[in-house]
C-alpha cells in the first residue's frame, strides 16, 4: 500500500492546535573545531580515526550499543534525569535508540569534563541490575542501566531506562556532549532497552506518535527537535513523504545520485538512513569518490577538499528519492575550516548502507513518523 502512496499524501495532516514539544538545540563548537584551534586535529585524528561503519555488527543489536566518534557533531540539547533533575546536555541520534549519560561511579578522564549523573540524588532512580556495554571504533564504555524520570522539552517520561557509564573510550574527553539520547527503533536498542520516544507514545504524553528536527545553518541558536508533530516555521513548500524501507534506523531508499544530470552515485537504487547522529554524507568508498570527482574535489589527509574559491562555481548534489529531487548546493556540503581549508562533507565507508547526516538534515526539514512508518522532508527555512 506504501508504494501507492503520492510524495505528497496529506496523510499525516496535522489538526490545528497541537500541543509541540520543543527542545532547543545550541550549535557549539564541534570536537574538530575545538582540536584544530589548539593543533590538535592530526594527532587526534591519528589516535581516533572516525569510523562512520557503526551499523554493521548484528550482535550489537541485541547485546550493544555502538556510538560513534564523530568529531564533527555540533548540536546539542538538554535533558534533565532524576528527582530532583540532575540536567545534561546530549545529541539527539536518530541513529542509536539508547539512553545514555556518564556516572558519578566513572573516573576516565572523558567523564571527569562531563556532567555526571548521581544516583543517590535521586529519590526516583531504581537500578535495574544490567551492565551496558557501548562499543566504539577506538575504544569502548562499560556501565550499567537503570530507570528514572526524564524530562525532555518539558514531557516527563516516567520509568525510563537509561545507561550510566563506569568507563569511558579516552576520545570522549574531547566530545561536547555529555551523553546521547537514542531516536531510532526499538529493534536496534541494546539490552532491548526501550526507547525514550517509545514511553512518550505509549505514556501518551504526546499528541502525534512523530518528531522532527531542524537545524540551523550557521547560528549558534535556532535549531530544535520537536516532538508531537511538525511546526511550520522551519520549513517552506510541501512535505515529501517517504516510506520507510526498514523498521529499524529511519530507513530509506535512494534512487540514484546525480550531478549536471549524471548518475555518479547509488545507480541502481540504494537504501540510506537519515541520521541526526551522523554530520557527513557517508557512503561506499566508490561511490563516494565518484561524487567528490565530479564536484572537483580531490583526496588530501584523509579528506576530499576543494579550492574555497571555487565554492560558488561548484555543482549541486542531487539525491532522487520516491521520485522526488532533493538538490544539495555546494554551499550546503563545503564545510570551510580557519585552519585547514575547504573540504566536502562527503565521508566514505566500508559499508553499503548510506548515512544522509547533518549535512543533508541543514537544507532539508526532517520529520520522523512512528505513526506511519516514514520520514518526511521538506526545505529547510
Amino acid at each position: 500500500i506504501l508504494l501507492l502512496l503520492s510524495c505528497y499524501t496529506p496523510l499525516l495532516a496535522q489538526p490545528d492546535f497541537v500541543l509541540l514539544h520543543r527542545v532547543p538545540l545550541i550549535k557549539g563548537k564541534s570536537a574538530r573545531e575545538s582540536l584544530e584551534e589548539q593543533g590538535l586535529w592530526n594527532e587526534y585524528k591519528g589516535k581516533f580515526p572516525f569510523n562512520p561503519t557503526r551499523f554493521d555488527d548484528q550482535s550489537l543489536y541485541v547485546s550493544n550499543e555502538q556510538m560513534t566518534n564523530d568529531a564533527d557533531l555540533a548540536y546539542f540539547g538538554v535533558i534533565s534525569i532524576g528527582t530532583p533533575p540532575q540536567s545534561f546536555t546530549v545529541i539527539f541520534d536518530t541513529g542509536s535508540s539508547n539512553l545514555w549519560i556518564p556516572s558519578v561511579y566513572c573516573s576516565s578522564a572523558a567523564c571527569a569534563n562531563h556532567k555526571r549523573f548521581n544516583p543517590s540524588l535521586s529519590s526516583t532512580f531504581k537500578n535495574a541490575g544490567k551492565s551496558l556495554s557501548i562499543r566504539y571504533g577506538t575504544g569502548s564504555m562499560t556501565g550499567f542501566e537503570g530507570f528514572d524520570t526524564v524530562v525532555v522539552g518539558g514531557i516527563p517520561v516516567k520509568n525510563q531506562i537509561f545507561g550510566l557509564s563506569q568507563s569511558e573510550a579516552p576520545f570522549m574527553a574531547h566530545m561536547k556532549a555529555d551523553g546521547i539520547l537514542g531516536l531510532a527503533y526499538p529493534r536496534l536498542a541494546a539490552s532491548q532497552a526501550t526507547p525514550v520516544f517509545d514511553n512518550m507514545m505509549t505514556q501518551h504524553l504526546v499528541n502525534q506518535d512523530m518528531f522532527s528536527v531542524y537545524l540551523t545553518r550557521n547560528s549558534a541558536v535556532g535549531s530544535m527537535v520537536t516532538f508531537g508533530g511538525v511546526d511550520t516555521n522551519h520549513y517552506s513548500g510541501q512535505i515529501a513523504w517517504i516510506p520507510l524501507s526498514s523498521q529499524m534506523y529511519w530507513q530509506i531508499t535512494v534512487d540514484s545520485v546525480t550531478v549536471n544530470g549524471q548518475i555518479v552515485a547509488c545507480n541502481g537504487g540504494c537504501q540510506a538512513i537519515v541520521d541526526t547522529g551522523t554530520s557527513n554524507i557517508v557512503g561506499p568508498q566508490a561511490d563516494i569518490s565518484s561524487m567528490a570527482r565530479a564536484v572537483g574535489a580531490h583526496s588530501a589527509n584523509g579528506d576530499n577538499v576543494v579550492n574555497c574559491n571555487n565554492i560558488n562555481n561548484m555543482p549541486s548534489m542531487v539525491f532522487h528519492i520516491h521520485g522526488q529531487a532533493f538538490t544539495l548546493p555546494a554551499s550546503t556540503y563545503v564545510r570551510q575550516s580557519t585552519y585547514y581549508g575547504c573540504r566536502t562533507g562527503l565521508q566514505s565507508s566500508s559499508s553499503d548502507l548510506w548515512i544522509l547526516g547533518d549535512i543533508f538534515i541543514r537544507q532539508y526539514y526532517s520529520i520522523f513518523s512512528r505513526a506511519q512508518n516514514m520520514v518526511g522532508l521538506a526545505l529547510a527555512r
